[in-house]
């Protein structure tokens, strides 16, 4: 470990909910914990003082939140929406 220890395991948290991510089935839940993760990651960046890691992870996490809540949005029109004959 570094010489933050704190710091070092908010980034190597960031890493793992990152990597996990990619073993999600459902893609709302992979986008979801995508966002988490680069919410750790801009945690990460602010304590670190690297505009850098603020500025890409704050991309991300809004990319991948919208995205989640646009297939939750097209999954609950598609439920509600009757079958076409």
């Amino acid at each position: 470990m570094g010489r933050y220890p704190l710091l070092d395991w908010i980034g190597w948290g960031a890493t793992a909910i990152f990597s996990i991510s990619y073993f999600c089935r459902d893609a709302t839940r992979m986008r979801l914990l995508q966002a988490l993760a680069a919410l750790l990651w801009i945690t990460y960046g602010i304590l670190l003082k690297a505009p850098p890691v603020i500025f890409a992870n704050s991309i991300v996490a809004a990319v991948a939140t919208y995205s989640a809540w646009r297939q939750h949005s097209l999954r609950q029109s598609a439920k509600e929406s009757p079958p076409t004959q």
